[in-house]
């Protein structure tokens, strides 16, 4: 059987390996439900970015790790080891970011709606930047910034109006999106000009995001032509430079063999090969860049693992296998029907020729992994490996039902770790009073 990722073999007893480790025996070690995290291959992959982006857009550019997609202490650690600057998107992530030291100044904070709370945490703390996204969080950052006697720096988050044909739940570049301002309708000048005129605002530059899941770059470079136009109107009209464009993330990964498999650095020069030449024609000096993958970080880095707790047969209709996990720990199915790769850990070298619902233990009958997936012929007590999910499975996960969580384990240089411990029955009750 062929694997979606390089990290993912058949070792000799037929097993699933992920990266070099016996998925069975990592269930046994560590009970399932277990996410399961390869950590070298996470690197390789915030390599791809930091030194093709050097490469292609010179060292005032970088790659932020979107922490959305998978945050923990160890995950800002590795972020801030491999030369990465990271976004947050709530005080939550920031705290996480600052417990784990990663320094403030590479932090671009973001978030459409940001509490006082979090603005007074972000400007207190030294935070690179506000990814500003409405008129409101300007007066709100201005004041804390005046309080404590700083020039906080920030960009503007604007809309450049882009259709990315991806799930209506991860596009987010359209004009009738709630995050930013749109430059189509006009009021994202009107923000610019807005944000130039406070004392304790340093702007530096606009941000953009077009959404999620995207294996063409011709869709960033649409959005960079717009985003470059807006930029030198801003000149012309404003009298300010941008210093700073961020084009946000989005670069799709493999969830199925449908998918196609991306080329990062290639995608990423042929976008640097593109503003270039925008920058040429509309003669501006070219911003530094900064982009901001999550998903492709993460994602293909990860396993989630299940034991099988029954397989059942409706003749005439479908099949079903239940596992001990569900849309509590890997909830997007649930949320958009996104399609993962499943199979059985135990005999990952057989065929896939079992055709199953995989169904959940929430009591819900909307709580499924997938449907119709082709799988190696079950037993109870097998070892089932969803593909795939190491972004959104462990940062969206919930405790619905009064399930505990998983934990995370990482694999690292031929050693396994505890990088976040199961729940506890205890810790659900930990805040009943």
């Amino acid at each position: 059987m062929k694997m979606l990722h390089k990290n993912l073999t058949v070792n000799e007893k037929g097993h699933l390996a992920i990266a070099g480790f016996d998925a069975v025996d990592l269930a046994k070690k560590y009970g399932t439900p277990l996410y399961v995290l390869d950590e070298d291959f996470v690197r390789r992959c915030c390599r791809v970015y930091v030194n093709s982006m050097r490469t292609c857009f010179g060292e005032g550019s970088m790659p932020l790790y979107a922490s959305k997609a998978l945050s923990f202490r160890r995950m800002y650690e590795i972020a801030a080891e491999e030369g990465m600057g990271v976004d947050v998107v709530s005080g939550g992530e920031l705290y996480t970011a600052l417990a784990a030291k990663f320094p403030a100044e590479r932090i671009y904070f973001h978030g459409n709606c940001k509490t006082l709370e979090e603005i007074r945490l972000g400007v207190e703390s030294g935070v690179g930047y506000f990814v500003a996204d409405n008129p409101n969080e300007l007066s709100l950052i201005d004041a804390e910034a005046k309080r404590l006697g700083k020039k906080q720096k920030i960009i503007l988050r604007l809309t450049p109006g882009i259709d990315t044909h991806t799930f209506e739940a991860v596009r987010t570049g359209q004009v009738d999106s709630k995050f930013g301002a749109s430059i189509e309708t006009g009021q994202a000048f009107e923000f610019t000009k807005l944000a130039l005129g406070y004392e304790s605002l340093d702007l530096r530059g606009f941000h953009c995001h077009i959404g999620s899941q995207i294996f063409d770059e011709a869709p960033f470079c649409d959005a960079a032509a717009i985003m470059l136009d807006y930029v030198a109107k801003v000149k012309k009209e404003l009298g300010f430079e941008t210093e700073i464009l961020n084009l946000g993330g989005g670069l799709g990964v493999r969830y199925t063999d449908a998918d196609p498999e991306p080329d990062y650095a290639a995608a990423i020069a042929k976008i640097s090969d593109y503003v270039n030449l925008r920058c040429a024609a509309l003669a501006l000096r070219r911003p530094d860049i900064i982009m901001e993958p999550g998903r492709s970080l993460v994602a293909a880095a990860g396993v989630t693992l299940y034991t099988v707790g029954n397989v059942k047969t409706i003749p005439g209709y479908k099949n079903y296998i239940a596992i001990d996990g569900g849309m509590g720990d890997n909830p997007r199915f649930a949320l958009y029907e996104a399609k993962h790769t499943a199979l059985i850990a135990d005999r990952a070298g057989e065929p896939a020729d079992f055709v199953c619902d995989v169904a959940g233990k929430c009591c819900e009958s909307g709580d499924l992994i997938g449907k119709d997936m082709h799988i190696q012929t079950p037993k109870v007590g097998d070892t089932a490996a969803v593909l795939v999910t190491g972004a959104y499975n462990y940062a969206m996960a919930s405790n619905y039902n009064r399930i505990p969580r998983p934990p995370v384990v990482m694999l690292s240089g031929g050693k396994d770790y505890v990088a976040v411990r199961r729940e506890t029955y205890a810790d659900l009750i930990m805040y009943d009073m």
